[in-house]
């Protein structure tokens, strides 16, 4: 397979603009016959980091490498930074505001479902610098 390399700026606060990224990339993924597994995966904590971005992260980047080994995704973002990375990662929590949940986010999975759907999950966040987290999805995953 030819390497894949693309990158996406993700807008502040853009809900109408939120999972293009994703989708982009689930259709590149797809040209280049990955198997549909690994496009889900790649996909779903794509869409997840693309949300994070919008909702807490002031907008950021999304970059996704792709060879005949794995796809690599890496989200960097603007924003304040997770003074508790442990407890981010806990399902349920969330510091969403009730205005986020009423557009129907929120709920505490985001975090969660990335490094549930990844075969390597790195998050490197400090506040006040905010938040990269760099995530492996395997092509031939076991």
């Amino acid at each position: 397979m030819e390497k894949l390399s693309l990158c996406y700026d993700i807008a502040a606060g853009n809900f109408i603009a939120a999972g293009e990224a994703s989708s982009n990339a689930k259709a590149a993924l797809r040209e280049r016959g990955l198997p549909g597994d690994v496009i889900r995966r790649v996909s779903i904590c794509m869409y997840e980091g693309e949300i994070n971005q919008v909702i807490h992260g002031g907008g950021g980047t999304a970059s996704v490498e792709a060879d005949e080994s794995a796809v690599t995704i890496t989200l960097s973002d603007h924003g304040p930074g997770i003074p508790d990375v442990s407890k981010a990662l806990e399902e349920g929590f969330s510091t969403a505001t009730n205005e986020i949940r009423e557009k129907g986010f929120g709920a505490g999975m985001g975090l969660p479902n990335m490094r549930h759907y990844a075969d390597e999950f790195k998050i490197v966040s400090e506040p006040g610098k905010g938040t990269t987290i760099i995530i492996k999805v395997n092509i031939n995953h076991t």
